[in-house]
């Protein structure tokens, strides 16, 4: 359920292999990030003024009906963080819902707001202290900005409730203004890649700084289990910004797309692979806890299958939903296992026979027109890497129900 528990910290040399943190901000006993509350969007900057880590997020209770914009400091990247409440500015909370934030290159902080206002931060980042821009025309939802070669670049999402959309752009030779809307950065229909526009993290190659797109895949009504991401370098030249094509899979270096070796894909024949919408139909993977990704297809007609990996002694190591919903359809990557000691263990995936539907307040339908799971191809990891030609599972270990 979208129900806060906390905030979680992973660090990454390399983006691709992640290192679990701790939860640096927990549920608190009461107040904006109490029991029963939302906490999303979290975002994390440094302050060159006091050397702190300053943590913003939305806050909200679960009818989505008090939205604060709330924050949280500590010393270290990797927490604890301390919650401090609302953010204010002019002695008032902030009571929004959207919100990014943007450091620019001098230190200077700034708030981002749904349908184009922005704040800048106080030099201590913990209050806003002047609204520097005010409902610029033509910005939606989840704003996001980032500058390159001196021109400022804005993102934002459509409004259309939890559903994926064609996100657009705005420029700016500075973060006050003036800003022009120049339309969309991902080809019109992909809906930005099933994604919505979170963040752009500034990814250092050699003299150069790629702005590399983080768009949310939001999962309603199980967020906190199903919701994924989509992460890819973005395009500019001039006041032109664009993400061409989609790479399912990519290298962080070379900044090119990659393809899984053949000898890491096994396709699975058809009497074994899962593709039914039918509650507790299954397909159980017995495998040794080196990593294990499940490739299938995504589309409108999709439902969320249940995920889990046992021992032989029945003891369950992990047990998540992974949504096979998408408006686009999609085939990739739905699921990676987590690594676990060497032994003997079974990755089982059961069509749960749910689905992501959602009404807005006009009691417009969205999400999943069906409960459908298809699962055609593994992807096996020997030694956690692609490369090796051992395998640590074989087609006939397979079974279906």
């Amino acid at each position: 359920m979208n129900r806060f528990i906390g905030f979680s910290c992973y660090s990454s040399a390399d983006l691709a292999n992640w290192k679990f943190e701790r939860i640096v901000l927990p549920e608190q006993r009461d107040g904006l990030l109490g029991p029963n509350r939302v906490g999303e969007r979290v975002k994390v900057m440094k302050c060159p003024t006091s050397g702190e880590y300053v943590m913003y997020m939305h806050t909200d209770n679960r009818k989505y009906s008090d939205p604060h914009v709330g924050y949280a400091t500590s010393k270290t990247i990797n927490g604890e963080y301390e919650f401090h409440g609302a953010l204010l500015y002019d002695g008032q909370p902030i009571r929004k819902w959207d919100m990014g934030t943007f450091r620019d290159t001098d230190g200077q902080g700034y708030l981002l707001i749904h349908h184009g206002d922005i704040y800048r931060l106080s030099k201590d980042y913990r209050s806003a202290e002047k609204k520097v821009a005010s409902f610029i025309p033509g910005v939606g939802e989840s704003p996001a900005m980032f500058m390159k070669d001196g021109l400022y670049y804005l993102l934002s999402s459509n409004l259309t409730s939890w559903e994926r959309n064609d996100n657009k752009y705005h420029t700016a030779p500075s973060v006050e203004g003036p800003w022009e809307e120049r339309g969309l950065f991902c080809p019109e229909g992909s809906l930005t890649y099933n994604s919505q526009c979170s963040f752009v993290f500034p990814l250092v190659r050699g003299n150069d700084t790629i702005p590399l797109y983080m768009g949310d895949r939001w999962s309603f009504p199980n967020q906190a289990d199903a919701a994924t991401q989509v992460w890819l370098p973005l395009q500019t030249n001039g006041t032109k910004l664009s993400i061409p094509e989609y790479w399912p899979y990519w290298d962080a270096n070379s900044l090119e797309p990659v393809a899984f070796p053949e000898d890491v894909l096994v396709t699975l024949p058809p009497n074994t692979a899962l593709a039914s919408n039918r509650k507790g139909d299954l397909m159980r993977i017995p495998y040794n806890g080196l990593p294990v990704g499940l490739i299938g297809e995504s589309g409108p007609h999709g439902g969320y299958a249940r995920v889990s990996i046992t021992g032989n002694d029945g003891t369950t190591f992990h047990t998540s939903l992974v949504d096979f919903y998408s408006k686009v359809p999609d085939t990739g990557l739905r699921f990676v296992t987590p690594p676990l000691p060497g032994g003997d263990y079974t990755l089982q995936v059961e069509v749960s026979r749910e689905q992501g539907v959602w009404f807005n307040k006009r009691g417009d339908r969205y999400g999943s027109e069906g409960y459908w799971v298809r699962v055609h191809q593994l992807v096996v990891f020997p030694h956690g890497h692609a490369g090796s030609t051992r395998r640590h599972i074989a087609p006939s270990d397979y079974s279906q129900e």
